[in-house]
C-alpha cells in the first residue's frame, strides 16, 4: 500500500493560509491542518514544532507578500507610510492573520525585512541612534493595533455590519441630552469606527511621524 504523500513547508503553510480563511487563530488546530490535508499531525510536527510556530510562519508570509509590493522612495515620512499601507492591504487580503501576527507576532524573514526598513527610515529621520529603538517599538506597537483593528473589522458580514450601524444609530442619535449632553450635540457627526478607516489609518500614522519628526528636530 503505498505511504501518504508528503507535503512540502510551503505546502503546509498554503493549506495553514486558507484554513485560516475562515478559523480565527483559535478555532485553528494542527490536528484539523492535517485532516485537510489528508495526513496527520506528528507529520506536520516534523516542519513545524508547534500550533504557535506554525502561525507565526503564516503570517510572517503575510508580511513578505507586504515587502514585495513596497518600494522605498522618497524621504523617510514617505517610506514608513508606504510600508504601513503595504501591510495593512495585505493583511486586509486575509484578515484572520492580521490577528494572528498581532498576538503571535512574528520572527522570519518577512518580519526582519520589515524591521530593517523601519529602523532605517527612523535614521535618516534623523534621530539619535540611542533613540531609535524606542521609536521604532512604539511605532510598531501603533501599527499591530491599527491593522488588526482594521482587519478584524474586514472579517464582519454584511448582515452583522447592518446590525452594527443599526445599534449604533439607536445609540447615539437615540441618547438622552440630560445624561449624555456632548454625545447628544455630536451626534450626527460621531461615526462608527467602521466609517472611513483607510483616512482615520492614514492620520493617526501621520501623527505619529510628526511626533517622531518633533523628537528628531529636538536630538
Amino acid at each position: 500500500m503505498a505511504g501518504r504523500r508528503r507535503w512540502s513547508t510551503e505546502e503546509i503553510l498554503d493549506a495553514a493560509a486558507e484554513l485560516l480563511r475562515t478559523d480565527d487563530a483559535d478555532a485553528f488546530s494542527v490536528r484539523k491542518l492535517a485532516a485537510v490535508l489528508g495526513t496527520d499531525s506528528s507529520s506536520l510536527y516534523r516542519h513545524f514544532r508547534s500550533k504557535t510556530e506554525l502561525l507565526r510562519a503564516v503570517a510572517d508570509r503575510t508580511l513578505l507578500t507586504a515587502m514585495e509590493g513596497y518600494r522605498p522612495e522618497g524621504g523617510w515620512r514617505d517610506r514608513l507610510t508606504t510600508l504601513a499601507l503595504c501591510i495593512r492591504e495585505a493583511f486586509a487580503r486575509q484578515p484572520q492573520l492580521a490577528a494572528v501576527w498581532g498576538r503571535y507576532a512574528s520572527s522570519g524573514a518577512g518580519s526582519r525585512l520589515i524591521m530593517e526598513e523601519v529602523l532605517q527610515a527612523l535614521r535618516a529621520a534623523g534621530l539619535p541612534d540611542e533613540e531609535v529603538p524606542a521609536h521604532y517599538h512604539r511605532l510598531a506597537v501603533l501599527l499591530v493595533a491599527l491593522i488588526s483593528s482594521d482587519a478584524g473589522i474586514g472579517t464582519v458580514t454584511p448582515e452583522e455590519r447592518e446590525q452594527g450601524l443599526e445599534l449604533f444609530r439607536v445609540a447615539v442619535l437615540g441618547a438622552d441630552p440630560g445624561r449624555f449632553p456632548a454625545l447628544a450635540h455630536f451626534a450626527r457627526e460621531v461615526h462608527p469606527l467602521s466609517a472611513d478607516r483607510r483616512s482615520a489609518f492614514e492620520d493617526i500614522l501621520a501623527a505619529h511621524l510628526d511626533h517622531i519628526e518633533a523628537a528628531a528636530a529636538r536630538g
